[in-house]
């Protein structure tokens, strides 16, 4: 994790648009580089009751308490078994603090403006609701995720 982390801040210093790429079954997504705060390894978190399935529970990070989202389960396929290989994203949604459960982290992506290309609008429901752009790699498609459509408004009432 540390790995990451310091690969986090040398590339929060270089120029152009950066994306964080991690996995969800073998699916690869990003979000923008300036909403992560932190990676870190997977952690217990505290359940609370009433909560939608993908609010796993919440964990106490250096006095601070962050609900963390099951980003799988909110995608509305069955909850993540998570144990030690997992990771958690931490990231800042407007003035919150939120952590995202996903399997790994992938990779730190440097992007061009050209090289995202529109998410096909003609299905917006389960997972495509929650995509604003696809990233056309030279050897794969990255899924760029709509944070506010995943952890803000509906969501954001949940925590």
């Amino acid at each position: 994790m540390e790995h990451i982390n310091q690969q986090l801040e040398q590339s929060q210093q270089e120029e152009g648009a950066q994306y964080l790429s991690f996995t969800i079954d073998q699916k690869e997504y990003a979000i923008n580089m300036m909403l992560v705060r932190e990676v870190k390894g997977w952690t217990a978190v505290t359940r609370l009751p009433n909560k939608p399935s993908y609010m796993l529970g919440v964990l106490n990070l250096r006095g601070v308490i962050i609900p963390i989202f099951d980003v799988r389960a909110r995608f509305g396929f069955a909850r993540t078994e998570a144990n030690a290989k997992h990771v958690i994203i931490i990231i800042m949604v407007g003035s919150r603090t939120v952590g995202m459960l996903v399997d790994a982290v992938a990779d730190i992506l440097l992007v061009k403006p050209s090289d995202i290309k529109p998410s096909p609008s003609a299905d917006h429901q389960g997972q495509q609701a929650f995509v604003s752009g696809l990233l056309a790699l030279p050897d794969r498609m990255v899924s760029l995720l709509n944070i506010d459509s995943i952890v803000g408004s509906t969501a954001a009432k949940a925590a």
